[in-house]
């Protein structure tokens, strides 16, 4: 996807002072300017309550930069990036405070009357700070583009989400919201693109007659933190299934677009969804598994358990782990099963694709040697290693007829490429109008019916939720969900992964 010219324009971030402003979104900012990827008269308008002032707001996104930046704060860069800077004091909550944010907007002309809003908030606010920057005359397009940046989560369930797109499309054109998933941002996941419909060796190979099952992971080593609040009432399901796992499986299943534009994109995406086979309630039990980490130890170290953790509730049983098993009901992938995985406070923290192949037809060697022959796969490192692998089996040198698994690598960099950040490119697709990588609403309507038959079954049953102790690759129990003996959980990247 080629990129244009950057426009001027306002960047207004709501909630500049919190942590995603700190950690991601100014260091992002950054480092476009350090890549001259901002227009001269771009503005940063950083809109919080604290009594700073310019000089103030400076000084703090200066330490914040100092400590997330690739290489350092560059002095000549950083000066530029001051000069596009400014902080407005003002509440959310207070309709006075969007006049003034109009008069500040007018005042800059060079920014040809573009503006974008990001909502770094509460999503509980999203509705009401769209319908005050709609009444103050903020979101008309008279002059300029007025985009509108919201995080996930987009709704609670499906219900929340309708009832969130109904009340946003009330000020917003669908083409003004930029629903805003940092996963699908990150280099890897976009070369997931790249190797499926730049190389046509693999588009014969891409379904049901050659693909056995299909595995994508996200594991993390850490526990909830200082999440807590948020996560007891999300848990693993909506968490990171729902959003960051399911988008992956479209990106994998996917019909190969029209062209590679926004609308072509996102119409085979949603494809995909719509042939996801519904999960019936007599049926939650064998596709879907839930259970909550107990204390254990991680690379050394003691760590407690979930219902020890600060501000979580003696009796919670929200899941920290979460699997998943679909089935996409159209012609390329009918009776392949997806296999999807999520958990807290695991082994290894890692996120992965990987594709497993069916066995040949007839095993030549495999009476040659007492195990079974491994199948092919296709492995795809997300994070922390980001990677392609290519898995088949070859001989072992030596006067025996003795075999072992192999793997082709590629690098997506070469030596001296440094990766950017997945919120890098998204910022830049707002100023570009590049909605690629952004979801569109009935895209996030059907992720929500999906998994929304497995979350109204799990509401009621409060009673008991099992555990899995913290540092393991999670519950054996989960093992249920697939179809075959010879399938199971993939925990490394290596062509040698280990098991329960």
């Amino acid at each position: 996807m080629s990129k244009k010219q950057p426009e001027p324009c306002t960047y207004v971030i709501f909630g500049a002072t919190g942590n995603l402003s700190k950690v991601k979104l100014m260091p992002a900012l950054y480092h476009l300017e350090e890549a001259k990827k901002l227009s001269d008269d771009t503005r940063i308008m950083l809109v919080g309550r604290r009594d700073w002032n310019n000089e103030t707001c400076i000084a703090k996104v200066r330490s914040w930069i100092e400590a997330t930046a690739r290489q350092g704060i560059q002095p000549a860069v950083f000066e530029r990036f001051t000069k596009k800077l400014s902080f407005f004091k003002g509440d959310l909550t207070n309709v006075e405070m969007y006049s003034r944010l109009s008069e500040q907007l007018s005042i800059s002309t060079c920014t040809n009357g573009n503006a974008a809003f990001y909502m770094s908030i509460r999503p509980a606010d999203f509705g009401q700070v769209v319908q005050k920057l709609s009444e103050a005359g903020l979101l008309e397009q008279t002059v300029g583009w007025r985009r509108v940046i919201v995080e996930k989560p987009f709704g609670y369930n499906l219900e929340s989400a309708q009832a969130l797109h109904h009340r946003l499309s009330r000020y917003l054109q669908e083409d003004q919201i930029y629903r805003i998933d940092h996963y699908l941002g990150k280099g890897t996941v976009q070369n997931m693109l790249v190797f499926r419909f730049s190389n046509t060796m693999m588009e014969p190979l891409w379904n049901r007659n050659y693909i056995d099952h299909v595995q994508i992971t996200h594991s993390e080593s850490f526990g909830v933190g200082s999440r807590a609040d948020y996560y007891d009432g999300a848990g693993a399901m909506r968490d990171m299934i729902q959003s960051h796992l399911l988008q992956l499986l479209t990106l994998i299943a996917m019909e190969p677009p029209v062209s590679m534009e926004a609308e072509d994109l996102r119409d085979e995406k949603v494809k995909v969804l719509k042939s996801v086979r519904p999960i019936s309630k007599n049926a939650v039990h064998a596709h879907a598994f839930r259970a909550q980490y107990q204390a254990g130890s991680i690379n050394g170290e003691s760590v407690p358990g979930y219902l020890q953790e600060d501000k979580v509730p003696a009796e919670s049983v929200t899941e920290t782990f979460a699997a998943l098993k679909l089935y996409i009901d159209n012609w390329r992938w009918r009776g392949v099963p997806f296999y999807l995985r999520t958990g807290k406070r695991m082994a290894k923290g890692q996120s992965s694709v990987s594709i497993c192949f069916k066995d040949p037809p007839q095993q030549f060697f495999r009476d040659k040697q007492i195990v079974r022959i491994k199948p092919n796969w296709i492995v795809m490192g997300i994070q922390p290693t980001e990677c392609l692998r290519m898995e088949m089996t070859v001989k072992e040198p030596g006067l025996e007829m003795r075999t072992r698994q192999t793997s082709l690598d590629a690098s997506f960099r070469m030596e001296g490429e440094q990766a950017t950040d997945a919120y890098e490119d998204l910022l830049l697709d707002v100023i570009e109008g590049d909605r690629s990588l952004f979801l569109r609403y009935d895209e996030v309507e059907w992720l929500w019916r999906v998994i929304d038959p497995v979350l109204k079954v799990w509401s009621t049953e409060r009673d008991y939720i099992k555990g899995y102790p913290a540092g393991s690759w999670g519950p054996s129990e989960s093992r249920h969900l697939f179809e075959k003996e010879h399938q199971k959980w993939r925990h490394s990247l290596d062509p040698e992964s280990d098991d329960f």
